[in-house]
């Protein structure tokens, strides 16, 4: 999914713990009185209709490095990518995530999740995050790659170190210490991968980095810079957005017994279950476009070089959209969520991100129907891109 967190001047900068849990009342409430939140140099798009006004005109709203700085050296790609240049990238990365080219995954995808359960069955209990969210699509992450699992310790630093640098910092997204450890990590980064291709470059592989390698768009090779700049972004991208969207569904199934039952019932209705519940949580909550010219946003005056954050997660429960968004209908005929985006910028991994979910469901409800959250604890969930770092379920095996 190519989304990252939001700057620290964001609403989510106050967003207090039970807030980053249930977001929902929050953003109804802000619909009800404002359809953009004026945070001076930054504007927070609120309704659907705005969201996606912001979403389909990147040569209003770029996508462009100023738009998030994640200290990397150059545009990540596609996502910092606008047209025309955007088109070329596409075209050469669309069909590498198609769905039927995901699909011969899922075999795979299936070994990956069952072997995760077998280690962890037999307790009856499970830090989550811990022992499958994050564990499982890092797999699948590795393996397209051609990386050995042993390096996965090494590329979730990595991971963490540019999306939530705080944590090994003061504690304080933005702030020196943490803008420090951020740029550190982005050097890295380009040294590991400048690594790896050395290596593939030497010895080719069944992975995307050979492929990239090999690879032309429009009679033209890849660069280097170009193929680091792609890798860059699948690390942030497909480690964390996945784990995070796990985290979102289980924990509201693991809460909410009555419709998890329903899937265990009848695996069948798992995909449209994943639908409403990627619409209804919305993992990743906003992604951030730059101004590139003096316009307005629903009567809102937005300057050039303002920020404007895209809030997914309010345009997915806008009442005005659907009447019934503020409610969770496993059964929704129509479901036209934001959470991949919209426009050109579209989330590259939604097949490849939609199969790994169905697989989890489908095998975890298989074998384990009844969880639930550990007698006692809280969920936390982080700001932004919704993770629970501490997820401890107890559970009954079928």
């Amino acid at each position: 999914m190519d989304t990252t967190e939001a700057p620290a001047e964001d609403p989510f900068a106050a967003m207090d713990p039970e807030m980053a849990a249930n977001p929902q009342p929050l953003f109804h409430m802000l619909r009800q009185e404002l359809a953009v939140l004026d945070l001076d140099e930054s504007k927070a798009v609120l309704r659907r209709s705005d969201v996606e006004e912001v979403l389909r005109h990147p040569e209003i709203f770029s996508s462009n490095a100023d738009a998030v700085d994640l200290q990397n050296i150059r545009p990540l790609i596609p996502l910092q990518i606008d047209p025309p240049e955007h088109k070329k990238f596409r075209k050469l990365l669309d069909p590498l995530f198609a769905p039927r080219k995901v699909a011969v995954l899922e075999p795979a995808l299936t070994d990956a999740v069952n072997e995760l359960i077998d280690r962890f069955v037999d307790r009856g209990e499970v830090d989550f995050s811990a022992e499958f969210s994050t564990l499982f699509p890092t797999r699948v992450f590795l393996n397209l790659l051609g990386l050995p699992e042993e390096d996965l310790p090494r590329f979730l630093a990595l991971k963490d170190g540019i999306i939530r640098p705080q944590a090994a910092a003061d504690g304080v997204f933005g702030s020196p210490d943490s803008l420090a450890h951020q740029k550190a990590t982005s050097e890295a980064i380009y040294a590991t991968f400048n690594e790896i291709l050395d290596q593939r470059e030497a010895e080719r592989q069944d992975d995307l980095l050979s492929h990239f390698l090999d690879a032309e768009v429009d009679g033209e090779r890849l660069t280097r810079e170009d193929i680091l700049d792609i890798c860059f972004l699948f690390l942030i991208a497909g480690l964390d957005t996945v784990t995070a969207s796990l985290d979102c569904i289980f924990a509201y199934l693991a809460q909410h017994p009555e419709q998890r039952r329903l899937l265990v019932e009848d695996p069948s209705r798992i995909p449209a279950a994943i639908e409403e519940l990627l619409r209804w949580e919305t993992p990743v909550m906003a992604v951030v476009r730059v101004a590139l010219e003096d316009t307005e946003i629903a009567g809102c005056p937005v300057a050039k070089d303002n920020m404007v954050i895209a809030l997914l997660s309010s345009a997915n429960t806008d009442e005005a959209d659907q009447a019934d968004a503020g409610e969770v209908h496993f059964d929704r005929e129509t479901n036209r969520h934001l959470t991949f985006g919209g426009g050109v910028h579209r989330c590259l991994g939604s097949h490849l991100a939609r199969l790994e979910l169905r697989v989890a469901l489908r095998e975890w409800h298989r074998r384990i129907p009844e969880y639930q959250v550990a007698e006692g604890h809280d969920l936390v969930y982080t700001p932004g891109i919704r993770s629970i770092e501490h997820f401890p379920l107890t559970f009954t095996t079928a």
